[in-house]
């Protein structure tokens, strides 16, 4: 087997001495200082030479020891700055042991950490195909309802609009009638629609003279007024109707003198309701009367304000 020599920095060892000796050394350099004789000086620094080499020697034998220890001088040139004399061989290979045949070869161990590779699995590999669409659940129950949130700001001013078509004119709605009957009329068992045989006004014929009843075509508020003249020592008894409900009546007890009589009223009309006059049957003598020459009963009747109007 051989060994790598060992070399010592070429330069001075370098060494530190610590707090005492170097009091023990400023005290004999003093007392050099004080002697005055020659032969004094000589002999103290004979002693003073003794003292520093046994110094040392005490100090240089523990760096010695560390150098025999140490693989590689710290002072020697690296790896990379060696020449090649500094091998034994001068073949720029350094000198290594070499292993006796019964010895395994030692096994350095690597300068970088050793990491255990751990086998991972990618679990989109193994995800399977996409499955069929399951049919939809039921609903859930109705939450609660939240609170009114706050009122919003105001949005942007939108667009001016295109003007629309004109729409129709105005319309002016109108009802008038006015109607008379020159002929007396007795009760009966029965009661009796009174028919007019005279006619005043009947605009846009809304009255009918065949039966006496007022037909409304424009809905809204009318004004109806009757007059009858009653018969000596007989009951006048009318009803003023509106469809089959009696809405007022014109009455008249029996007197010796025959008078004028009259009623009057508005009603509220919608479309193809009817108004007429009714003469009450005859339980007691009822008649109204009147001749051939003059006109002594009359029915009129006019629209005030159309339902369309508001």
């Amino acid at each position: 087997m051989c060994t790598t020599s060992k070399r010592y920095p070429k330069t001075a060892l370098n060494f530190r001495l610590n707090r005492k000796e170097i009091m023990v050394f400023e005290e004999s350099s003093k007392m050099n200082e004080q002697l005055e004789k020659p032969e004094d000086s000589k002999q103290m620094l004979v002693s003073s030479l003794v003292l520093l080499m046994v110094v040392f020697a005490k100090w240089v034998e523990p760096y010695i020891a560390q150098y025999r220890d140490v693989d590689q001088d710290t002072y020697e040139p690296s790896e990379t700055q060696k020449s090649p004399e500094y091998y034994r061989d001068g073949s720029g290979t350094e000198c290594r042991r070499c292993c006796d045949p019964a010895e395994e070869a030692p096994q350095y161990a690597s300068p970088y950490p050793q990491y255990n590779i751990v086998p991972q699995i990618n679990i989109t590999i193994l995800k399977g195909e996409k499955g069929d669409t399951g049919n939809r659940g039921p609903y859930g129950k109705t939450g609660k309802s939240g609170q009114s949130g706050p009122r919003g700001p105001h949005g942007v001013k939108g667009n001016k609009g295109s003007i629309g078509a004109p729409g129709e004119p105005c319309k002016s709605y109108y009802a008038a009638f006015s109607v008379g009957r020159k002929k007396a009329l007795h009760s009966n068992d029965y009661y009796q629609t009174m028919i007019f045989d005279t006619e005043f006004v009947n605009l846009y014929g809304h009255f009918n003279m065949f039966t006496g009843k007022f037909f409304c075509y424009v809905p809204g508020i009318y004004f109806f007024s009757l007059n009858a003249h009653t018969w000596n020592q007989k009951e006048t008894y009318l009803h003023l109707m509106k469809n089959e409900q009696e809405m007022a009546i014109l009455y008249a007890q029996p007197s010796d003198r025959s008078i004028m009589q009259s009623q009057s009223l508005m009603l509220e009309l919608e479309t193809d309701d009817q108004v007429w006059i009714r003469l009450f049957k005859g339980e007691r003598e009822n008649a109204v009367f009147s001749d051939d020459f003059d006109t002594y009963i009359t029915f009129s009747g006019y629209l005030i304000k159309a339902k369309s109007e508001g």
